[in-house]
């Protein structure tokens, strides 16, 4: 297992560019770059930029994992370059980007089923409850376009990898993913992300091993706010998930997988409010929304709540606005992702999972050469 870090929101990815980014996150010990989309390394697609990218990597002896975008019909008007870089064809620019993406050996895709609507407060963010289309019909969307994209996947020796996005369940995933073929879909499983959807981190892992494929490792605390739950993200270590329990479980399926620390993006990149997520745990309507979660997984999510809860009290972690109001500019984001890769570290090194680092790879594979 390798640890690296996401390649949109290491802190100043914008102005340094992938390359360089490469270099940044090879400086902060990261053993790898997760770019969110193949056209977050090249927006035209220039195979000699990509190629760049490619060799950057391989010199750093760090690993090289992109994406697509998002796959539900429902949700791509949001996304117009997805249909641009295909000169007006969907499909071909799903292709397009899928065979740039071969050509420099990145084979395992990140995918994604919709967006989170910052600007809206509640469900109302989440595109699992819009009123134009029920979720089950995006679904179903979903599952036909996934089917439409397998057979290019397959020739091209490709996993689509749907995240565990803020909107879609593990349950969700898991028939999405059995019924295309786990032979071309799995998952990226996010840590933090099904904390939104009521789910237990640690019940979820073990639904999903056995298709995980990339990762987003990030932790939140939840807490009680009005109008039910509120999710912030917090560094690895420092939030609800228990990666002493997942991280073995992934490890177990997937001895290879590669960890992606996920971080919150540096206010100097991204200006705006530090706001928290309402998650409506106790609205019925919000509750009917989700008919596979149980009466026993709920217990332990506010069990861990609770845990979480008393934590605040005693001082040991500092509750929401405090922590909101924290300065949180480069150095910070530097920090946040270092704490959150020890973090991750340690719980490996406790339960004897082999970490490998960016130098090691790089020494083998110069070796190699």
């Amino acid at each position: 297992m390798r640890i690296g870090v996401d390649g949109r929101k290491i802190p100043e990815s914008r102005t340094r560019g992938p390359v360089n980014s490469l270099d940044h996150a090879g400086e902060l010990g990261m053993a790898g770059l997760f770019f969110r989309t193949v056209l977050d390394m090249s927006p035209a697609l220039d195979a000699g930029e990509l190629r760049d990218i490619r060799s950057k990597a391989d010199e750093l002896g760090m690993y090289l994992e992109t994406g697509l975008g998002k796959v539900n019909p429902y949700a791509n008007p949001e996304a117009p370059e997805l249909r641009a870089v295909g000169d007006g064809d969907i499909v071909l620019g799903f292709r397009r980007m899928m065979e740039a993406c071969a050509a420099i050996d990145c084979r395992e895709l990140w995918v994604a089923t919709a967006n989170y609507k910052s600007a809206y407060s509640g469900r109302w963010a989440y595109d699992r409850f819009r009123t134009d289309v029920t979720w089950t019909e995006q679904l179903a969307a979903t599952a036909r376009f996934l089917g439409t994209l397998a057979p290019i996947a397959r020739d091209l020796g490709i996993h689509l990898n749907l995240e565990t996005h803020e909107e879609i369940t593990s349950f969700e995933l898991v028939r999405l993913v059995e019924a295309v073929g786990s032979d071309v879909v799995g998952v990226v499983f996010d840590t933090a992300n099904v904390l939104q959807r009521l789910e237990h981190p640690v019940w979820a892992a073990e639904r999903l091993a056995p298709y995980v494929r990339q990762t987003h490792i990030k932790d939140a605390a939840i807490t009680y706010t009005e109008g039910g739950l509120a999710y912030q993200m917090r560094p690895c270590g420092t939030g609800v998930v228990d990666f002493h329990r997942i991280l073995p479980v992934l490890a177990a399926a997937n001895p290879a997988l590669n960890l992606t620390i996920e971080n919150d993006e540096s206010l100097d990149d991204v200006p705006r409010p530090r706001r928290t997520m309402l998650i409506e745990a106790f609205d019925p309507e919000f509750l009917d929304g989700h008919p596979d979660l149980t009466v026993q997984e709920m217990a332990a999510y506010l069990d861990m709540v609770q845990s979480y809860d008393r934590q605040i009290r005693s001082g040991e972690r500092i509750d929401n606005a405090a922590y909101a109001a924290l300065p949180y500019g480069y150095a910070e984001t530097v920090s946040y992702i270092r704490s959150s890769a020890d973090h991750v570290r340690s719980v490996c090194a406790e339960h004897g999972l082999p970490v490998e680092s960016a130098t090691a790879a790089g020494n083998l594979a110069e070796s190699a050469r």
